[in-house]
């Protein structure tokens, strides 16, 4: 069923491809290519989507069948039960809620024996064993020979569950045979028929190898007895060969020689026999061969093998040939034979290959084409058309014949094909053989099995299904039979229609609304023209207006919330292909699958989701079932509660002190004393030392070890999880650094993977003084520069001042000094 929303997408994508293979969609940057590659891309959504719908309408084929009664439902398949508790249905679910798949029905609360779900069955009525008979023990009559078995079964067949029976075959040593030697007396066969004339008694020597029970017969044909096939002029029907040639008139076929024990009867009647003509190369054969088939009586076929060599060096008419003679009507498939002649040929047409297959397969006759080696091509073809036929290549005068008829034979029987009558509507039949070997054969192949010897004993299984019932329910049989041999198996098919309630059921009851259905199977049967769960309703007022207001919820506008449907006046809600998804309520307005899921499960996979709510089980809280009450997982190893620092909710401890973490508020990183708790593993585990060397891996597994190369490497406290710092020496005084967290539940350590080691005992004192006399003799050295630097500065001062009082320049002239003033007299000047 296509939901809205699906529906809305159809919708939008069919007028979206719409109006792109319209060219109404503008895409204008786009190249023709791009284009065309869009619109395959639209309709291969198309396609998606309208598939995916096609696929979610393939569902629960019992709900889909909406079966209104017991018999109805067991037809649909063999998963399908019918639930005959009256209180099953909840209110708005329709009588056909009934019919649900097995295991469905009980989970809905539905107790195994209110569930009808008949089986099949079969009973074997004749089972006579397979006969152990070898040459040259006490003859036995055809009819006491048994080569299948068993030979008779009922089935009691349930819709859609198959039943399997198995036959066993195995080939009766000294097996009688009837062989009728069928052979074309046209002039070209003249040579032919001199080696056929003491064929008799030299084929009886030679069966007799085979079987101790042989009989032969003859039949010859030439052709139909009208003009344009046998002669051009009326005179030429006595004598159709030419020139001085003595030949016989011509004829369709006729029966020299009934099928008998005496092989010098059969040379004696064969050498009188005469060659005759016709103008045409294809001979009537088929004419002669439908004789021979369906003419049992005048032949002499008896319950046995049976043996067609049709001997020939021509082609063959079929149906439709007889219009060059002014024959149109088609073959018969009946005996017309008078004095042993073919009286109809100029009446009917020849008969079809496939009505030559038909009655061959009827009549159990195993066909041997023993023609020439020009149209060894055309009758293989044949033999592709012919079940159990054998084709051999005739010498140019017959002289191989014998050969070719052991060979042929010999092929023939070494191989079993099982057919099949005609089955009835709904049947269907599957084979698998085992053969020789341990050989399995199945599908068509399983019909046969090959390279049978005499005494070998091959088997058949055989499943035989029915869907639903034959209309009138009547027992029907059909047969399996091997070809080519006269027994076969008979089975009766009985169908299961209705349940075993319905022999209880209740007519004009007044559970069904006084009496307007018959009460069976825990539901009212509503007579014609009455619907309704309790046949309330008259079909013509299954829908009126007055009657649709009480689907309406808070007399709102949806018809039983869009769920169901309107039903004499009360909602039948809706079913969906999920048989564990149900609609119910009186306005169809509840369900049990949009309830709130945890872990992508509905209600948690802990409870059951009622009108859309959850009913959790024991132990279990919460919208969807999701909180587990059950304690034990907050239990510490001190049988307290989340070691009494935390809570336990929904089976998880939520610690209450920040400081602590873990599953039950365990561990505290930053602790103290969470350094020293672990040096000793870590110590261990890292550097294969320390006190718990020799136990490391059995007490020291608890947290994952990574090492780094230096102390920078080391993680950094994070507000994510808690982290310690740690730095811890060993034995030998040598640090190492690490860190301790806690990761959600796992536990990290982060060492520095080289420990940090002293100098050696002996050599420190030394470095000590050494380092000190040089601190020392520096410090010295430093102090008698300073004096010295002091002693000079205070020289060069003292000089200074005594230079700077003996200095003369100051008081005198220097006698390069040039004063800076010039002074000009003007000559002009009078002083005035």
């Amino acid at each position: 069923m296509v939901t809205l929303t699906q529906e809305w997408h159809l919708r939008g994508v069919f007028k979206l491809a719409q109006r792109f293979l319209l060219q109404e969609l503008r895409i204008d940057e786009l190249s023709w290519v791009m284009k065309m590659d869009l619109k395959l891309l639209f309709i291969s959504t198309l396609l998606g989507i309208i598939c995916c719908s096609s696929a979610q309408q393939e569902g629960n084929e019992c709900i889909k069948a909406n079966a209104l009664s017991c018999g109805e439902c067991i037809q649909v398949g063999a998963k399908c039960g019918w639930c005959t508790d009256t209180e099953f249905l909840k209110q708005g679910e329709p009588t056909s809620a009934r019919c649900d798949e097995l295991e469905s029905l009980r989970k809905r609360g539905c107790a195994a024996a209110k569930i009808e779900n008949p089986h099949g069955s079969q009973r074997i009525l004749k089972n006579k064993a397979v006969t152990n008979r070898k040459k040259g023990a006490e003859k036995l009559r055809p009819e006491d020979i048994t080569q299948i078995q068993p030979q008779k079964l009922s089935l009691n067949l349930r819709s859609g569950e198959p039943q399997n029976i198995k036959l066993k075959f195995k080939r009766a040593e000294d097996y009688p045979i009837d062989l009728y030697y069928l052979m074309d007396l046209s002039y070209s066969m003249k040579d032919d028929l001199e080696n056929v004339k003491n064929l008799g008694t030299s084929l009886m020597k030679e069966m007799s190898k085979i079987t101790s029970d042989f009989r032969i017969g003859f039949g010859s044909f030439v052709e139909k007895t009208v003009m344009p096939y046998i002669s051009t002029t009326p005179a030429k029907l006595l004598n159709p060969c030419t020139g001085d040639q003595n030949c016989t008139s011509p004829f369709s076929y006729k029966n020299v020689l009934k099928l008998t024990s005496n092989g010098q009867q059969f040379n004696s009647l064969v050498g009188k026999q005469q060659i005759s003509g016709n103008l045409d190369s294809p001979e009537g054969g088929f004419d002669a061969i439908m004789q021979v088939a369906v003419c049992g009586e005048h032949i002499g076929w008896r319950n046995v093998t049976r043996l067609l060599v049709f001997s020939t060096d021509a082609g063959f008419h079929f149906a439709g040939d007889g219009k060059l003679g002014g024959i149109v009507l088609p073959n018969d498939g009946k005996c017309h034979l008078e004095n042993n002649m073919y009286t109809m040929s100029h009446y009917y047409d020849y008969p079809s290959i496939a009505h030559l297959v038909q009655k061959l397969s009827e009549n159990n006759i195993q066909t041997i084409f023993a023609v020439t080696e020009e149209f060894q091509p055309v009758y293989k073809e044949l033999k592709n058309l012919i079940p159990k036929s054998a084709v051999g290549t005739l010498s140019a005068n017959s002289s191989n014949v014998i050969n070719l008829i052991v060979d042929a034979y010999n092929s023939l029987s070494s191989e079993v094909i099982l057919e099949n009558s005609k089955l009835p509507e709904g049947v269907t039949i599957t084979y698998q053989s085992r053969c020789k070997n341990g050989v399995v054969n199945e599908g068509e192949n399983g019909r046969k099995c090959s390279n049978i010897s005499i005494g070998d004993e091959v088997s058949f299984n055989i499943n035989i299904t029915a869907q639903g019932c034959p209309k009138q329910g009547k027992p029907e049989t059909i047969k399996i039979k091997p070809l080519g041999f006269t027994e076969e198996v008979e089975i009766m098919l009985n169908f299961i229609c209705e349940c075993e309630c319905h022999k209880h059921g209740i007519k004009n009851s007044d559970l069904c609304h006084n009496g307007n259905g018959t009460f069976e199977c825990g539901a009212c049967r509503c007579n014609k023209g009455r619907v309704g769960r309790q046949c309330e309703c008259r079909k013509d007022e299954v829908s009126t207006e007055d009657l649709d207001k009480n689907c309406r919820k808070d007399n709102g506008t949806d018809i039983c919330s869009n769920n169901g449907e309107c039903v004499c006046g009360t909602c039948e809600c809706k079913k969906r292909d999920n048989p564990e998804e149900r609609y119910s309520g009186k306005f169809c307005e509840c369900d049990n699958f949009n309830c709130d899921r945890s872990n992508n499960k509905l209600c948690g996979g802990h409870g059951r989701c009622e009108c859309r709510v959850c009913i959790c089980d024991a132990n279990y809280t919460g919208s969807a079932c999701d909180c587990s009450l059950d304690t034990s997982t907050c239990l510490a190893s001190n049988k307290q509660i989340c070691n009494g620092r935390g809570i336990c909710e929904c089976g998880t401890c939520r610690c209450t002190d920040p400081k602590f973490q873990g599953p039950t508020c365990e561990i505290c990183p930053t602790c103290p004393g969470v350094c020293t708790e672990h040096k000793e593993c870590v110590q261990c585990r890292a550097f294969g030392t320390g006190e718990k060397k020799d136990t490391c891996d059995r007490d020291c597994s608890y947290f994952n070890l990574i090492k780094v190369k230096d102390r920078d490497k080391l993680p950094q406290p994070v507000q994510a999880f808690p982290l310690m710092h740690c730095k811890e020496r060993d034995a030998n005084d040598c640090w190492f650094y690490y860190t301790y967290a806690v990761n959600n539940t796992e536990k990290e350590v982060h060492v520095v993977e080289t420990l940090e080691c002293p100098a050696g005992p002996d050599i420190i004192p030394i470095v000590a003084g050494v380092v000190t006399g040089i601190v020392l003799i520096g410090l010295a050295l430093l102090l008698i520069w300073k004096l010295l630097m002091i002693i000079h500065d205070r020289r060069e001062f003292a000089k200074f001042e005594k230079e700077k009082m003996n200095a003369k320049w100051d008081t005198g002239e220097n006698p390069i000094y040039k004063s800076a003033v010039t002074t000009v007299i003007n000559p002009k000047y009078e002083g005035k």
